[in-house]
């Protein structure tokens, strides 16, 4: 029987993927009505707190991409990568990565890609080379960014979490996964440099230059700079309210004895972490909406705005058809799994790699899977050590960025292969992903 109702839960995981974005969420909706009505399982518990905390994070960074924000961070970016275009297989990763740190979602590398692949193929450098690690490094970045959905879920999971003595802040979260995905981003940048043939060498490319049309077409100018757009001074003053309040929230996640503090059963307790970040993201929205000139009707368009709440029903669908399964079975899954999770615990970080290829989702992976392993006995510190595993969606080349890279590549250099799995993104990412988890793992040993 518990093959069979795992067997519903991979179908529905399957069949999701299937459907992309909205779909993965609705059609766990299937799963649970399988396990609860046919098999008789007791429904287990939505992730509530994870989707209240997520929802306040996507309000205030919608509002603040609708408030031009977001454009503010790519101008300078691409005026960096302008400047420097012989180092664009180096410097385009870390400005992707960096962006996505910042702004909580990797949905901003869509704006980066022409200016990229404009940079590449007139310095004569294959595309692929910087384009695709980019890629990688735009959806890396999410397990370090402080407000994006997946470390928001991990936060909020490992809130009540005393398995090393305390428990886990977000500046822990960000004390080990920002380094770590910045060394395997680095790492995978490196490899990039001699990737494929030059493109002087390139034959297949050489023959499809020789058409006056296609050369005009690949090394025509793309227009999406930024350099010449106007920056209003709204524009400016939304980040400067989004990354004080960046800020203000860290330094909560830092200094418990800062939190408000209550008497709840005869005992001090401070306000949550979930709870600081729940108000402050709807206060940081309200301060951009109000003195930034946002038009609120433009918010509900925005891509972040669109992306979260995809990423919010996927959460709420997997996780709780997740829980359903693993309450009901929970002794006999400790049994069978505690000794192998806590003796070896790389066989968690790939137990979530292997969802997260399966949801397409970092924060949906997390909610199914993290839990899991805290009940298992598995010690928080690594569970925090391989959250860079949640990114292993880049296995088959179906992310929505990963497609947006390979039609803004007008040189057809970044690619998918015959075999689908032999693509552009495949070895940047298992070098990224990998590298990032083994230096996660040894900076946690260090870092509690």
């Amino acid at each position: 029987m518990i093959i069979l109702q795992f067997l519903v839960i991979l179908g529905c995981l399957l069949l999701g993927t299937r459907y992309g974005g909205i779909g993965l969420g609705v059609i766990s909706g299937i799963g649970l009505f399988i396990l609860t009505f046919v098999f008789g399982l007791l429904p287990g518990n939505p992730p509530v707190g994870v989707i209240l905390t997520i929802m306040s994070v996507i309000a205030c960074a919608s509002i603040l991409q609708t408030a031009k924000g977001l454009n503010v961070m790519m101008y300078y970016a691409e005026k960096l990568l302008r400047k420097k275009p012989n180092y664009i297989t180096i410097l385009a990763p870390i400005t992707t990565w960096t962006l996505t740190v910042l702004c909580g979602t990797g949905h901003v590398v869509y704006t980066m890609f022409p200016i990229i692949y404009d940079i590449a193929i007139k310095k004569n450098i294959r595309p692929e080379r910087p384009m695709a690690v980019a890629s990688i490094a735009s959806q890396l970045g999410v397990c370090a960014s402080p407000m994006s959905v997946a470390v928001v879920s991990m936060v909020s999971i490992l809130a009540h979490s005393h398995g090393i003595g305390k428990a886990i802040s977000l500046i822990d979260v960000l004390k080990v996964a920002m380094p770590a995905s910045f060394a395997g981003m680095i790492l995978a940048a490196i490899w990039s440099l001699r990737r494929g043939k030059n493109l002087k060498d390139d034959k297949e490319f050489q023959e499809k230059i020789k058409d006056p049309n296609q050369r005009n077409y690949i090394y025509g100018d793309m227009e999406n700079s930024l350099q010449n757009k106007k920056l209003t001074k709204e524009s400016y003053r939304s980040l400067f309210i989004f990354f004080a309040t960046i800020a203000v929230v860290i330094v909560f996640g830092s200094f418990e004895s800062l939190r408000p503090h209550y008497i709840e059963n005869g005992k001090t307790v401070s306000l949550s972490m979930n709870l600081i970040i729940q108000i402050f993201m709807l206060l940081s929205g309200a301060c951009i909406l109000i003195f930034c000139k946002v038009i609120p009707r433009e918010v509900s368009e925005s891509a972040i705005f669109k992306a979260g709440m995809t990423a919010i029903i996927s959460v709420f669908g997997v996780a709780w058809m997740a829980d359903t399964f693993f309450q009901f079975h929970f002794e006999f899954i400790k049994s069978s799994l505690e000794h192998i999770v806590t003796s070896k615990p790389w066989t968690y970080a790939i137990i979530l790699a292997l969802v997260s290829s399966l949801v397409n989702s970092q924060a949906a992976a997390i909610a199914a899977i993290a839990p899991m392993g805290l009940a298992l006995g598995l010690d928080p510190k690594i569970i925090v050590a391989f959250l860079p595993a949640a990114y292993c969606y880049f296995l088959l080349p179906i992310y929505p960025s990963d497609l947006a890279c390979i039609g803004f590549d007008r040189s057809g250099t970044t690619h998918i292969g015959k075999f689908i799995i032999n693509h552009s993104f495949i070895i940047p990412g298992l070098i990224a992903v990998t590298s990032s988890c083994i230096v996660g793992y040894f900076l946690a040993q260090i870092a509690f």
